[in-house]
């Protein structure tokens, strides 16, 4: 938590000096032109050349240019859903069966319900032009999951014996990608977004967990803890922009798709489809403010790791995936001038509108995501 608070009050003073140092600047730009917006907006060179920081592989380079990313992403989860309604954890614990345990015939209903989860993820990224119709880009994250549980007690009822919470920590995957373009005039661009997810993410966290029992014991996590797919996941796409005067728009499709039917652990996560547009208004060339709306659709995970079996829904395979609708609300920080010349810092908050989930499951709160980018 203090890391969080830490890393949000630095963004703010970061955002803080970013206005100061651009707004003379911005003003003698506007009163120098009869029409910033027509001489100012090009690649590299405004708050809307990029699109919300939330998207990935959202513009090119031209030839020889580098580009270094800092993204830090907190998200919220809070509470149960089961498809599209909400549901409660005593309900969880009456209604709702445990594969793993129970006599045949005298099925038990899950004990272990996750109330709460946090995920803070720090993104560190390079993009590199060798030509002006590629792009290249690698991504590396590290991620920090906590989770907390209520641990009902016995076999059957509502009683509560106490509460625990897990933890995970350390690298995720590791994505490199490709980025091709495809058409572009003096307002339209299009390129291909083509990469791979390295399974470099641990499969084998684990933790200590209140049992019904009332028995303290490491066990390895739920899927949703671990730090990876395990799988090669291949990761394709298209992305649209659109820039004139001071608006911008832009759509992408991308997509994860698992290239193994399972990993070393046994299983395989569900196939991931996202389609998400934008819009954006520059006030004035170091700023611009975005809408964001993103549909996502994902399967659940097919197959089992023979050591995640516990009496809670985060353990069943079948608890994942499903399809969500989020917007999202941002704002673009470009540096002009001086020493933040070519800097962009971004922000954007974003919360789901709809969630139908494979459930139960937890149900997503919001996001918070703040980068930093500089090309050169």
């Amino acid at each position: 938590m203090k890391a969080r608070m830490f890393l949000v009050g630095a963004a703010l003073i970061c955002a803080n000096v970013f206005l100061f140092s651009n707004k003379a600047m911005a003003c003698e730009i506007c009163e120098g032109s009869t029409s910033s917006h027509e001489n100012h907006i090009h690649i590299g060179s405004s708050a809307n050349d990029h699109a919300p920081i939330g998207v990935m592989g959202d513009h090119m380079h031209k030839s020889g240019e580098w580009m270094l990313s800092y993204r830090y992403m907190h998200m919220a989860m809070d509470g149960n859903r089961k498809g599209s309604d909400r549901i409660g954890r005593d309900t969880i614990v009456t209604t709702e069966p445990n594969r793993f345990f129970g006599a045949a015939g005298q099925p038990m209903t899950l004990r272990v319900v996750p109330t709460e989860m946090q995920m803070d993820m720090h993104m560190v990224g390079a993009m590199y032009a060798p030509t002006d119709w590629l792009t290249l880009m690698l991504m590396a994250n590290y991620i920090e999951k906590e989770m907390d549980h209520v641990t009902y007690a016995g076999m059957v009822g509502t009683r509560v014996l106490g509460e625990f919470k897990t933890k995970s920590e350390g690298w995720g995957d590791t994505k490199v990608s490709t980025l091709w373009k495809l058409y572009k005039d003096d307002i339209h661009k299009i390129h291909l977004n083509m990469g791979v997810s390295l399974p470099t993410g641990s499969l084998k966290e684990s933790g200590m967990v209140l049992t019904p029992m009332n028995m303290r014991t490491n066990m390895r996590l739920p899927y949703g803890m671990q730090l990876g797919t395990g799988t090669y996941d291949l990761l394709p796409g298209i992305t649209y922009n659109g820039q004139k005067g001071p608006w911008e728009w832009g759509a992408q499709y991308s997509a994860e798709v698992r290239l193994e039917d399972e990993n070393e652990e046994g299983y395989a996560w569900g196939n991931k489809h996202s389609l998400t547009t934008w819009g954006s208004y520059e006030w004035a060339p170091w700023i611009s403010t975005s809408l964001r709306l993103t549909g996502t659709t994902q399967g659940d995970i097919d197959g089992i790791d023979a050591q995640i079996m516990a009496p809670v829904q985060t353990a069943d395979p079948d608890n994942y995936g499903g399809k969500t609708i989020e917007t999202g609300l941002g704002v673009n920080l470009y540096g002009t001038h001086g020493a933040i010349k070519g800097q962009r810092l971004a922000f954007e908050l974003s919360a789901p509108v709809y969630q139908n989930l494979n459930g139960p499951q937890m149900e997503r709160d919001y996001a918070l995501t703040v980068g930093w980018q500089y090309a050169f």
